[in-house]
């Protein structure tokens, strides 16, 4: 027995003390990231086709300013850099998925400064946040901005000059024919909430790629649909109006926060 253990490690040698994960399945927040990108992608791509291409400025300036803040905090916080993770991208076009494509660009920039370094750095970095980076963010520019964050324009040509109630502001008048309508997105809102066909599609991808659970959205609709119903509203029309589907499949199962 003495011989065997000095030909190979002792038993003391083999124990591998260490937190967890114990078990690494291959994937990394980079590509997890970058998943969540991608299932994202149909909604900007509707936003931009559905409110024109100040919809990617919206999109763009958000995710610069998301970026350049945690990079910048990580410096200052004399921390290893994580903005090769791409979660704050993530954070940046969530952030603009929430904004009407009337924004001040400097309002779009004070939400992201406030969803990277406030909810995100502040806390201690990816893990350690208490909520959402993007929905703090939307929620301090709605709170300071209240005008500018409920300017709902209806996606024609002339934007600036024609704004609109969401369908979830006038879900009574809202009937059976106009569930086309909230499919495809032509209808007032936030770039993210319009068109609930492209947030199915990203969900489902999520879904698909095993990224997230279904369990959180699911029961986050389902809930709704139950509520809808003994309200006597009409159910789908609540599920595919305002920001619901959005929050369900790529807000409230945010790793971080989703327990």
């Amino acid at each position: 027995t003495t011989c065997g253990k000095r030909e190979g490690k002792s038993d003391m040698e083999k124990l591998i003390v260490s937190s967890s994960p114990h078990f690494n399945g291959g994937r990394t927040t980079q590509n997890i990231m970058l998943d969540v990108i991608i299932a994202l992608v149909p909604a900007m791509v509707a936003s931009v086709i559905l409110f024109g291409f100040r919809a990617a400025g919206v999109i763009l300036t958000c995710v610069a300013t998301c970026v350049l803040s945690e990079y910048l905090c990580r410096r200052v916080m004399k921390r290893p850099q994580t903005v090769g993770d791409l979660s704050c991208v993530v954070t940046g076009i969530l952030l603009a998925l929430n904004l009407p494509v009337t924004i001040n660009p400097l309002i779009a920039v004070f939400g992201g400064v406030v969803a990277i370094v406030v909810v995100k750095q502040l806390f201690g970095g990816l893990g350690y946040n208490f909520a959402n980076p993007a929905i703090v963010g939307r929620i301090a520019m709605a709170m300071g901005f209240a005008g500018a964050m409920s300017n709902y324009p209806h996606p024609v040509n002339n934007i600036d000059a024609f704004a609109s109630a969401t369908p979830l502001a006038v879900a009574g008048e809202v009937g059976s024919d106009s569930y086309l309508t909230l499919l495809l997105g032509t209808h007032g809102g936030v770039l993210g909430e319009t068109c609930a066909i492209t947030i199915l599609v990203g969900g489902l991808f999520l879904i698909g790629t095993k990224v997230i659970s279904p369990t959180i959205p699911v029961t986050y609709l389902a809930t709704v649909a139950v509520i809808s119903l003994i309200a006597g509203r009409d159910p789908l029309v609540d599920l595919l109006s305002g920001g619901l589907l959005i929050g369900a499949f790529f807000m409230a199962t945010d790793y971080a926060t989703s327990p």
